[in-house]
């Protein structure tokens, strides 16, 4: 009995101590100053954690991201500013598991022809936006499926290039149906313009809508679905690598499927302005060059993303052009690739 006494008001006291020490860390959470900013960013993204102990350890990654939002602001001389947005709450390495998941290929880049390698003059700027060949922003969600949504948008704006038509189109169709590529767990563009001219086409958003955001895969082809072609292309080509010169002939002429390094908190947390880094060139998110431009002597490229109009310039981000690394800023010049019709 006294053995089992002890025993009893031993763990009496561990699970008192265990109440009081949780207790004591919300306590200290709740009294932070920043947990009221932290109560307002998860009412305004509708952020839902399952118990108080994840609440409060998403509460210390909002805070480090805070603090390394903040410390970026005072930096000063900065052609860009960060903000919070709804990945607050990630560490990098958990943003990069789930939003970055783009495949380099290995082998020559230049196994195929590049149409327009000798243009003799290019437009100074242009927005393929404003001439009615992009699509409105869309969201990946928590799928790596951006190289599908890469692919979609430049076979989107050849489409309406040729035909005048703009057609929302189905990233659900590759990411379900393009076996070279693995669905959520990342994949090529340029796989993709392969599978969609081998196919014959690819079909609507609107007849084979994106869900793999929210539910976190891919699902069986929908042969059916597959065979209702709403645009066409004939096959793809790679701009010339390591060309910032050549990526802008191809870019005046339709929108490019680009890869790009998006690992740095400085990426993450983008809000606006002219990027200029830092960031590496270790390839890891596929987004789409619409345009280029020049503000104050600076000359961008506009660049569509597909994490949402919450992130970014409304969805977009612009990219310092015309670097002296002939990689382009965050490796932007490596590896881009279009469809062709």
């Amino acid at each position: 009995m006294a053995f089992s006494y002890r025993c009893f008001v031993t763990l009496l006291f561990v699970l008192l101590f265990g109440v009081f020490n949780r207790a004591s860390i919300s306590i200290a959470a709740v009294d932070d100053p920043l947990f009221p900013v932290f109560e307002n960013w998860i009412s305004e993204y509708g952020q839902v954690y399952g118990s108080l102990t994840e609440k409060l350890q998403r509460f210390q990654i909002f805070k480090n991201n805070f603090q390394f939002i903040e410390s970026t602001k005072n930096r000063g001389g900065l052609t860009y500013t960060v903000g919070l947005n709804k990945f607050a709450d990630l560490t990098n390495e958990e943003f990069l598991q789930r939003y970055a998941t783009y495949k380099t290929r290995s082998g020559s880049k230049a196994s195929t022809p590049f149409m327009y390698a000798n243009l003799t003059s290019i437009p100074t700027s242009i927005d393929w936006r404003t001439l009615g060949a992009v699509t409105p922003i869309k969201d990946q969600g928590n799928c790596g499926s951006c190289w599908a949504f890469s692919a979609v948008a430049s076979i989107e704006g050849i489409n309406q290039i040729k035909t005048g038509n703009l057609i929302s189109l189905s990233e659900q169709e590759l990411v379900d149906c393009d076996s070279t590529c693995k669905g959520c767990s990342g994949g090529y563009e340029y796989y993709a313009f392969d599978w969609v001219a081998k196919n014959g086409g690819i079909t609507t958003e609107t007849n084979y809508p994106y869900i793999s955001g929210t539910t976190k895969g891919n699902f069986k082809c929908n042969t059916t679905k597959t065979s209702d072609h709403a645009a066409t292309i004939t096959g793809y080509q790679f701009v010339t690598t390591y060309s910032e010169s050549a990526l802008a002939n191809a870019v005046a002429n339709q929108p490019v499927s680009i890869a790009i390094d998006a690992s740095g908190s400085a990426f993450q947390f983008y809000s606006g302005g002219i990027f200029t880094g830092p960031c590496g060139t270790t390839l890891d998110h596929a987004v789409t060059a619409v345009g280029y431009d020049t503000l104050n002597g600076t000359n961008y490229w506009i660049v569509k993303n597909s994490w949402g109009t919450s992130w970014g310039e409304s969805g977009y981000i612009r990219m310092q052009k015309d670097i002296s690394s002939t990689a382009g800023l965050c490796g932007l010049a490596i590896e881009p690739s279009y469809p062709t019709k």
